[in-house]
């Protein structure tokens, strides 16, 4: 019998806010994400809590009975600590200035 296919799987996660972390997978082909997940040693932390974890494939949620395919990107979403809006807030009172976007002109401004 022909050993089975190989895929080569990436799988990125953030423990703590700054600390973001990488590793290949090799899984067999037909995998599922939680079979990769509960494969994984440096993930090994988080497989008690695995059920309740964001998880998707380039940057779409997906089931943790999804088969993978090859050279997917797993992704561990953790949860938001800060409303974005409240974070945009806070940037605006440290820095004093209104923050403008390149894209987005001042109102009143002309154009030409």
């Amino acid at each position: 019998m022909a050993p089975a296919e190989q895929l080569r799987i990436e799988l990125v996660w953030s423990p703590q806010a700054c600390d973001v972390r990488q590793v290949w997978l090799n899984v067999a082909e037909g995998s599922s994400i939680e079979q990769a997940l509960r494969g994984c040693p440096e993930f090994a932390d988080q497989l008690p809590r695995l059920a309740d974890l964001k998880i998707g494939i380039w940057g779409r949620m997906r089931a943790l009975d999804t088969r993978l395919r090859d050279r997917d990107r797993i992704e561990v979403y953790r949860p938001l600590t800060v409303d974005p809006m409240e974070g945009r807030r806070r940037r605006y009172e440290a820095r004093g200035q209104r923050i403008v976007s390149k894209h987005r002109p001042l109102a009143g401004k002309a154009t030409r």
